[in-house]
């Protein structure tokens, strides 16, 4: 058949489809890389090297979070843009550019600004990113079909997490040799090059068709999540869930190079050791997810996630590394799954014309109680750290086995009614 008898003949829609999801996958490789980089024990170390202290690090852990609360205001400014492409990339964009401006800091501004100028730099980047957020989650939703929801991400996932694992390992092994200015310099080079990757990779999205709401007032469209009974009971009981895993989870990292005097090297190899069990744990629990629903397997992340946090007793009786690598192991297996399936529930358990209010709800609320949770955390820590050399082990294992159980109860009492009930 002669080829040209192809030109100007539409694109299969399998075609297309396949074409955007390779788009997607591909843009998240310079995003894990910059993530990466500037978050977890990175980010932790980085503030510690501009003289943060635990409420600091518990605020900048806290505030994106708390941000997404801007969602609420976004969702109702989304019924009103032509363009979801076009807000993504200034949102998105404006993010990445922001967060990894943070570098330049140490090289700009005096050493008493620092901090307070990281704090308004990222403030200002993760509002960006949470508007952003939220239209990307809108537009994904779209992108990807139903029927392969769960196993597309769990494979995305997983590809990215393992590139995300190899960063890690290369980013402790860095600021091990070259601690310090130089070291956080070098570290900030390819950030800076994937912050601008990213960006352009976004011009390649899809500009799909914008269902909207079916409601043209904000108050009733704010008022529809809210009369949806399921979606509203699932989404209260999680948010009081993260309230109490952020008291400690979020401040491992600030525990393992503050308390204990773990180097970043081990830091980050715990942290890969992290990553490569999650990404085993995206694959299956994508494939479970085509089987179970989105909220049955949820419940089953939590007890998961409270035995990384009961792991830590183990350091009364045995080596402390050992504590560490079974606590993140399990934290691996449990969070990974909890974001997919979460993010799974908020796409695909909620009327799609209106879904971005849908998400703005529930970030809104987990949101508010993930920024109270940090802050918490960090100024019992700043308490803990006042105790005698005798009470130390409340600050380095008794508070995450105190932690854990509760989430325990609560998983197996409150979360038993409402997420398999």
């Amino acid at each position: 058949m002669n080829p040209s008898s192809f030109i100007g003949k539409p694109r299969r829609k399998g075609s297309t489809q396949r074409t955007n999801l390779s788009i997607a996958t591909w843009e998240g490789v310079p995003a894990i890389i910059l993530q990466t980089l500037l978050g977890g024990p990175f980010l932790t170390g980085f503030l510690l090297y501009l003289g943060a202290g635990s409420r600091h690090i518990g605020f900048v852990l806290a505030i994106t979070t708390f941000v997404n609360i801007a969602q609420i205001g976004a969702a109702y400014w989304m019924q009103r843009i032509r363009s979801r492409k076009r807000a993504l990339l200034l949102f998105v964009g404006g993010h990445r550019i922001l967060w990894s401006a943070t570098g330049l800091i140490p090289f700009i501004f005096p050493k008493e600004w620092w901090v307070s100028v990281f704090i308004g730099l990222y403030t200002i980047a993760f509002i960006c990113n949470t508007i952003g957020g939220m239209i990307w989650t809108s537009l994904i939703g779209d992108i990807v079909p139903a029927k392969v929801r769960g196993r597309y991400f769990g494979i995305r996932n997983t590809i990215l997490n393992a590139l995300g694992s190899v960063c890690l390992f290369g980013g402790g092994i860095l600021l091990d040799r070259y601690p310090g200015e130089t070291g956080f310099l070098i570290l900030f080079i390819p950030v800076w090059i994937c912050a601008i990757a990213n960006t352009v990779i976004y011009f390649f999205y899809p500009d799909l068709p914008f269902e909207r709401s079916t409601e043209k007032s904000f108050s009733r469209m704010f008022i529809k999540p809210f009369q949806d009974r399921v979606f509203l009971k699932a989404t209260i009981f999680l948010a009081a869930w993260l309230l109490i895993q952020t008291l400690i989870v979020p401040l491992y990292s600030y525990v393992m190079l503050d308390l204990l005097n773990v180097s970043y090297q081990m830091v980050s190899l715990i942290t890969v050791v992290q990553t490569l069990v999650m990404m085993g744990g995206f694959y299956i629990w994508g494939n479970l997810n085509a089987r179970y629903s989105n909220k049955t397997l949820l419940f089953w992340t939590l007890p998961v996630i409270a035995l990384s946090c009961l792991s830590w007793g183990l350091m009364s009786f045995a080596p402390v590394l050992v504590a560490l690598f079974l606590s993140h192991i399990f934290l691996g297996i449990g969070v990974g799954g909890f974001n997919q399936l979460a993010f799974n529930f908020t796409i695909g358990d909620t009327p799609k014309s209106e879904r971005p209010m849908f998400i703005a709800v529930y970030s809104a609320l987990t949101g508010v109680t993930s920024f109270i949770g940090p802050l918490i955390g960090g100024w019992l820590y700043e308490k803990m750290e006042t105790l005698s050399e005798a009470m130390v082990w409340i600050s380095t294992y008794g508070f995450q086995v105190m932690v854990g159980t509760v989430m325990l109860l609560l998983t197996f009492t409150l979360g038993r009614r409402v997420l398999l009930k």
